[in-house]
């Protein structure tokens, strides 16, 4: 089972902190993600040589709305830096309409990056939240036909969920998100930017965060399948304290 760590590059030293913790785990983690946030200074690509890349497998980010439809531009990116792994999103426009952005289809650019480079690991999101199941599976496998590899998830908070989910992502690459929640106005977010619809035994606390995660590294290792830590704006110390990284 692999396990990966996002983090989020608000500032170059925010991200060598956040780098610094992972490297202090004992083991467990070996894939770092890096998002591409259009309000961050710092694009994903370009931490490709503040990390170990022996060490773990870099994943930075790309939204498609940054791109043409041919991918020139995200072709030299991938050559200039020597990735090996991109993961292939949509993206939100940009706010206030400041930067420039284009119509492109993440299906598309799947396609297009896929025939450039026959042997990147091209992978894609999926998010259990925004629409319904059937066609939220139906996005995944246009995205799998398109030349995606495997799969990141956004973060779950129901184990029956996954369950259902993990018997469509089979033959699939596929990374199950864990992205704890500690306060009510997080909960609230989440509930209304994202759509989520918490079990009712969920808690917005330390404690049921990380038993939560414990039974999903325990699942996924028995399903065949791996695990995404986005933590945001937590004590790393403390969450990651309880987490069992062998599963």
């Amino acid at each position: 089972m692999n396990i990966s760590f996002e983090i989020v590059p608000r500032t170059q030293q925010a991200f060598d902190e956040q780098y610094a913790f992972v490297q202090k785990l004992d083991g467990g983690i070996n894939f770092i993600n890096v998002p591409d946030i259009q309000r961050f200074d710092t694009r994903s690509w370009e931490l490709a040589n503040r990390i170990d890349r022996d060490k773990y497998r870099f994943i930075p980010h790309f939204r498609a709305i940054d791109f043409k439809t041919d991918g020139g531009e995200l072709f030299r990116i991938i050559e200039d830096y020597h990735l090996d792994s991109v993961l292939l999103v949509s993206g939100d426009p940009p706010e206030g309409l400041k930067r420039a952005f284009y119509n492109t289809d993440v299906v598309d650019l799947i396609r297009a990056v896929r025939r450039r480079f026959p042997d990147l690991n091209i992978y894609a999101g999926f998010d259990p939240h925004r629409q319904g199941l059937r066609d939220e599976c139906e996005y995944t496998q246009r995205k799998a036909d398109a030349g995606a590899v495997g799969f990141f998830s956004q973060p779950f908070y129901d184990q029956r969920l996954i369950e259902i989910y993990a018997e469509h992502m089979q033959g699939l690459e596929t990374y199950i998100g864990i992205s704890p929640i500690t306060t009510q106005a997080s909960m609230n977010y989440w509930e209304v930017k994202n759509k989520v619809k918490f079990p009712k035994s969920f808690r917005p606390d330390y404690d049921w965060n990380v038993e939560f995660a414990n039974r999903v590294i325990a699942a996924a290792a028995a399903a065949g399948l791996n695990v995404y830590f986005m933590p945001i704006r937590i004590d790393l110390q403390r969450y990651f304290g309880g987490i069992r990284l062998g599963g």
